[in-house]
């Protein structure tokens, strides 16, 4: 699954969340290390989900 990730400029580096997943969020320095954490709170959020026997939201 694809999901929307938001990616913010702020005043000490970046930050993203995915509107989808409610509470994943990531921050970091560079628009590169954005990208890498976010993907893996994305995986840890997902993860977490299917340890505790839920299925992934659907994108919107």
């Amino acid at each position: 699954m694809k999901y929307l990730v938001v990616i913010e400029k702020t005043s000490t580096g970046f930050s993203a969340y995915s509107p989808n997943l409610i509470g994943c969020i990531a921050t970091g320095a560079t628009s590169q290390d954005i990208e890498q954490t976010m993907r893996e709170a994305m995986a840890f959020y997902l993860e977490g989900l299917a340890l505790e026997g839920q299925e992934p939201p659907q994108p919107r």
